[in-house]
């Protein structure tokens, strides 16, 4: 099977048939239209997921039924480095994922905002990108098509190919992590907003006057519902020598700056009454959120992943309670499913490989149209030239025609 590769132009073609910035933009808003009739008839065609974070860049070839063939997985470099140095690990993983996989796209999702062609990441809070054009760049070095777009999008789209929002029409994810990212997808389209940026629920305000976020603001929601107001939530109370945090305490050993999520959530598990506690708190704050969004954007289901999700029921459960209790009309109106997401981790890399299979089928397309009109255009040349020397040939031989 050809790859995207062995249909770019030959070298002598290129300096004469470019692809412009404008028209990769274009391609790529028309993949945005048609996205959930697109992603039946992509190519089944390896492509390269990248979830790029804060601490970890991690990339993956996904098949077109969502399986990981290989992941690989490196430190995210420091974010005081230049944009050009995350860029040299993207492309290290991708060649060293193509020496032993048939590459045709890559897709990245960035913890960051992403402008609506999919080209800049204008901010992301993690990294030293800002209005970076990431994809232009890669793509210059990887020659193949590449796609960005937020991570959490991509794990929204996975979760609606391939996990928890499998049938749904109407999905909202919410990524539970450092702090909250979401997304939106109607009709099997990702809903980006006109300038690329929607989804970011986080800095919804519900308490003004509130906590103070590193957005600026005070009061969003995820100063109340996220794994940094969970650990903060606990250090205070192991700070205070608080009677209830006297075993987390032990087990840092006195040390609170080593309490973490996963230690919280492992407690609570073993039945620590605070750390359930704190999920139970992190989890209503969770359903009053989300009863606000479906009082805006009525959604038949919510995702929940990131890395909080990992608690489970012991954040479900509150947050269904929570949902039940202040959503809008409540006990008149269908209520949305809340479920947590099954591709864990994963999701954000599987999803940015999906939406690059769409992006690897426009441009292949593009490509052979472009190959197809230089051939017709050498052939009808080739035959002007042919009946010049015709002419010239007769005139030459009778010179008093």
């Amino acid at each position: 099977m050809s790859t995207y590769r062995d249909l770019t132009l030959p070298l002598a073609l290129r300096a004469r048939v470019t692809t412009s910035g404008s028209a990769r933009g274009t391609v790529l808003r028309t993949v945005g239209t048609r996205e959930r009739r697109s992603h039946l008839t992509a190519p089944r065609v390896p492509t390269v997921g990248i979830d790029i974070g804060g601490t970890k860049v991690m990339a993956g070839v996904v098949d077109a039924d969502g399986n990981i063939l290989e992941k690989v997985r490196t430190e995210t470099p420091d974010k005081s480095k230049s944009p050009k140095v995350v860029e040299d690990t993207i492309v290290e993983l991708v060649l060293d994922l193509s020496d032993r996989h048939d590459v045709h796209a890559v897709g990245i999702g960035a913890a960051g905002w992403v402008d609506a062609d999919r080209a800049r990441v204008l901010f992301a809070p993690h990294l030293a990108w800002r209005n970076e054009p990431l994809r232009d760049a890669l793509q210059d070095r990887l020659a193949v098509p590449v796609m960005v777009d937020n991570d959490a999008n991509t794990a929204a789209w996975a979760e609606w190919r391939f996990g928890a929002g499998r049938g749904e029409d109407h999905l909202v994810m919410i990524t539970l992590g450092t702090g909250i990212g979401g997304a939106i997808l109607e009709d099997g389209q990702v809903k980006r907003g006109k300038y690329g940026v929607a989804g970011e629920f986080g800095h919804m305000q519900v308490v003004p006057g509130g906590h103070r976020c590193p957005c600026g603001n005070r009061g969003c929601w995820e100063q109340y519902s996220s794994g940094n107001a969970l650990v903060r939530e606990a250090r205070e109370l192991a700070a205070a020598d608080s009677p209830v945090a006297y075993n987390i305490i032990e087990r840092v050993k006195g040390h609170v700056p080593d309490i973490s999520g996963p230690l919280i959530t492992e407690l609570a598990r073993e039945g620590d009454a605070m750390c359930v506690e704190l999920l139970q708190d992190i989890g209503q704050w969770l359903g009053v959120g989300l009863a606000n969004l479906a009082a805006a954007l009525d959604p038949s289901c919510f995702v929940i992943g990131g890395g909080v999700s990992a608690a489970d029921d012991l954040l479900i459960g509150p947050a269904r309670d929570a949902f039940r209790r202040h959503l809008t009309g409540r006990g008149y109106r269908p209520e949305a499913r809340i479920a947590r997401a099954q591709l864990g981790p994963e999701a954000g890399m599987v999803g940015a490989a999906d939406l690059a299979r769409l992006v690897a089928r426009r441009f292949r397309r593009a490509n052979r149209r472009r190959v197809e009109r230089y051939e017709r255009y050498g052939r009808y040349t080739q035959a002007l030239r042919g009946t010049a020397a015709d002419r010239s040939s007769r005139t030459t031989q009778d010179p008093d025609s």
